[in-house]
Formats: structure tokens, sequence, C-alpha cells
């Protein structure tokens, strides 16, 4: 079974970091393009951060550049979203989700993709 699991979730307060971890089973993550997007209540999906199939690109969104890294370890199973200097405005689920190739790092070109369940951040001030 084709599943995606995401993990790491919870309280941060704000100026905080937080990583967090998705788990692939069913499949391996190499060769793949994997993004992280996030919807806060109220607000449309987002795209967070992107990574393509080969490593070399890799997109944040304007509210994350130079507060987030997007990786994938070497068990090729596994990638991560590391955010720093966490804000209020970070509150929101975080979903990883994989497609054959990076088009845009936007929910609708990730449509035909695996996505996981989601998980909850909070950031308090």
């Amino acid at each position: 079974q084709v599943q995606l699991v995401e993990s790491g979730g919870g309280f941060v307060r704000s100026g905080e970091s937080r990583r967090l971890t998705c788990v692939a089973s069913g499949f391996t993550l190499d060769n793949h393009a994997i993004g992280w997007f996030r919807q806060a209540p109220g607000k449309e999906r987002e795209g967070v951060a992107c990574i393509n199939n080969s490593d070399k690109y890799t997109y944040y969104a304007d509210s994350m550049k130079g507060r987030a890294t997007i990786s994938r370890g070497s068990d090729k199973s596994t990638a991560y979203l590391q955010m720093n200097s966490m804000k209020t405005e970070d509150t929101a689920v975080y979903y990883c989700a994989t497609d054959v190739y990076l088009q845009a790092c936007t929910p609708d070109d990730f449509r035909l993709g695996n996505w996981g369940q989601g998980t909850q951040v909070v950031v308090s001030s």
C-alpha cells in the first residue's frame, strides 16, 4: 500500500524550530519530487517547499525563505522540512506530497501524486 505519513507537528513557541518528517511506505522517494504544503484555517492550501527528483532544484515560498530547509533522508523513504524562527502565521496543517517530477510547487501540480494525512503545527506567541 502506497502511503505517506507526516509527523513532528505540535505546539511550538514563536522563534523556535521544528522539523517535520514524512515517511513513505509501499514505494521509495528517490526519483520523486517532494513537496511540503500547508493549510491554515480559512485559507487555501499553499506550497511551502519543494525539491525536484535530482535534488538540484529547490523552491521555497517567500514567507519561508531563509527559515526552511527541505531535504530527503539517505534511506530513500524519508523527507524532512526543517523550520526555524517560527512565527504565529506558520500555524497550519502541514502535508507532504510526492509526484513523478516537479513542475511547480503548488497543490494543483501535485494533485495526481501521493499525499499524506497532514500534521498540525501550532505556533504560539
